[in-house]
């Protein structure tokens, strides 16, 4: 498989560093402190691969994310002293396609258990992830089609990549397999919760069609039987073409849409234009790429809340 990173958004990636089950306690992007410590080490090249592998490795992993604090993923460059980190380590957690530099620097290592997300789920086309931020079209070998990496926004699709996290980790330290598994199971559980709690609360909604800054939210929606309008498609700084703004402002008023969603950290002017012309609010919808001050949640579950509060507000769930 070949998936090419699209310029998806600017939220930065920071892996969380208080100490709670919801955190990340055990990540660092300190690369000093990775690897050779009396823990199983584990490299994450963002934070979604971070948090499965600290919720699924708990206090027997030591998990370091490669991507700093307020860096956006698909322009991490990995370092001379990552890859030093990298061969330190016990096992490196990605999601192929995502950072081709971290797909390098792994494909290049000597690691043992190199654990790619992209091989656990099945990505699938949805047809706006067409080109990464330099324009190049990205294709998979199979289809010939993008294929959208945004797998970690549905949360059952997010279990199947954290059962396969969970096997890999019992594969390669065996001796704290029992609680890999358990730990799995744990974590399975609460996304179905998850699963559950959206279905249940956007099932029956005014309206299903919601506006984003950019496509991020594809699996989310075609879970949960909804329809996402991007203002920018895959990249949140283009601007969009005036017969673009006054397609979406006839389509809200066609589907009932009273909100534009945009990202903490990513300029919300295009999607305040839009707002202020078509008479809709704004609010925040996270692509959860990072963990930041500005996020509406401590952890991956506390910010999938905030963005299923935003989507019940914005689609008037009953």
């Amino acid at each position: 498989m070949n998936v090419r990173r699209p310029h998806i958004s600017g939220i930065a990636l920071a892996a969380v560093t208080a100490v709670g089950i919801g955190t990340l306690s055990a990540c660092s992007s300190d690369s000093a402190a990775a690897g050779n410590t009396d823990k199983f080490d584990v490299v994450a090249s963002f934070y979604p691969m971070a948090f499965l592998a600290e919720q699924i490795g708990k206090d027997h992993v030591k998990v370091t994310s490669l991507t700093e604090p307020g860096q956006e993923p698909h322009d991490l460059e990995i370092s001379a002293r990552q890859r030093a980190q990298l061969e330190d380590s016990d096992a490196a957690l990605y999601l192929k396609g995502l950072q081709p530099s971290v797909d390098e620097a792994i494909g290049q290592s000597g690691l043992d258990t190199k654990i790619d997300a992209a091989t656990l789920t099945k990505l699938e086309d949805h047809g706006d992830v067409e080109h990464d931020h330099e324009g190049e079209e990205a294709h998979s070998e199979e289809e010939g089609h993008a294929l959208d990496p945004h797998v970690w926004l549905d949360p059952v699709k997010y279990a199947e990549i954290a059962k396969g996290v969970g096997t890999a980790f019992e594969k390669a330290d065996p001796d704290h397999a029992a609680d890999y598994k358990k730990n799995t199971e744990a974590l399975v559980k609460r996304l179905g919760a998850l699963n559950t709690e959206f279905a249940d609360g956007l099932k029956d909604t005014r309206s299903k069609v919601f506006f984003t800054n950019h496509s991020a939210f594809g699996y989310l929606a075609e879970r949960y039987g909804l329809t996402q309008e991007a203002i920018t498609g895959v990249d949140p700084d283009s601007e969009p073409s005036p017969a673009r703004m006054k397609e979406l402002q006839k389509e809200a008023r066609a589907d009932g849409v009273t909100t534009v969603f945009y990202e903490t950290l990513v300029s919300d002017e295009t999607a305040r234009t839009l707002a202020d012309d078509a008479g809709l609010k704004t609010d925040v919808l996270d692509p959860l790429e990072g963990i930041t001050d500005k996020s509406k949640g401590d952890d991956y579950f506390g910010v999938m809340e905030a963005n299923l509060a935003a989507l019940k507000t914005a689609l008037g769930a009953k």
